[in-house]
């Protein structure tokens, strides 16, 4: 049995049961909570103030990148580094606390574009491997892991291109299962029912489940998307959830070799 979740958001009191249970687990991106769009909670809050974070939050929800980056920009004016010494403090402090929920685990962590990739990977405790562009072996099954959220104007640490995406797609060749944190460009997949808006997603990842057509994709990044299921060709196309809100993992049974 392994254990997948994706979007913890600092769920990490949920995430230490997890780890505690014996099982492989397998992280896929977005650890730590920068902004919980529901509940104005996070580090953007923690440093900034309520107030700023719901701005940010109805800048998110419209899917206004140039006005996120205006508030950033107002709201920092005169005290820049200020502000990004808190932030990076409130970050690995974050990670710590991941370190502590994931210690005595045995697994596989990628990232998802809220995340500090370098940072992660600093802050896993032994047992679990950071994994990008990589292939492992499950009980005798060939899992792919890619990380990264879409490349915005943002330009956040996590966020990759689609030429980044499509090059480390190339290095794993066919798997049995694709791990991911961005979901396949597939409408229905992508479509948050809150916001009634298209989320980011990956054509390169489209794009490999046509060529190579593994058994299953896993993936996470759309909280409340219209479909958690899909097929594309044989490929079994499965959002693993929104952790922060459920606290439950996907539980997957590796098919025999």
């Amino acid at each position: 049995m392994v254990l997948i979740v994706s979007d913890i958001h600092g769920e990490f009191d949920a995430l230490a049961r997890l780890a505690r249970s014996g099982q492989t687990l397998l992280v896929l991106g977005d650890l730590i909570n920068l902004l919980d769009y529901r509940t104005g909670e996070g580090i953007i809050a923690d440093v900034m103030g309520g107030d700023f974070g719901r701005l940010v939050s109805e800048r998110r929800a419209d899917s206004d990148y140039g006005g996120m980056r205006d508030l950033w920009t107002q709201g920092a004016s005169g005290r820049r580094d200020e502000v990004m010494a808190a932030m990076a403090d409130e970050v690995a402090s974050s990670y710590s606390l991941l370190r502590e929920s994931l210690t005595g685990a045995t697994g596989y962590v990628t990232y998802g574009n809220v995340d500090r990739p370098a940072l992660l990977k600093e802050s896993l405790p032994n047992g679990m491997r950071f994994v990008d562009g990589d292939v492992v072996e499950i009980d005798g099954v060939s899992f792919g892991f890619v990380g990264g959220g879409v490349a915005t104007p943002v330009g956040a640490a996590g966020e990759v291109s689609d030429e980044e995406m499509a090059a480390k797609l190339d290095r794993l060749g066919p798997v049995e299962v694709l791990c991911s944190h961005l979901s396949p460009a597939v409408p229905a997949l992508h479509r948050d029912v809150i916001t009634g808006r298209l989320e980011r997603n990956s054509t390169p990842i489209l794009e490999y489940l046509r060529r190579h057509q593994p058994r299953f994709h896993f993936f996470g990044d759309v909280h409340q998307p219209q479909a958690t299921t899909w097929r594309v060709g044989r490929t079994r196309c499965q959002n693993v959830g929104y952790f922060r809100a459920t606290r439950r993992p996907f539980h997957f049974d590796p098919p025999e070799p």
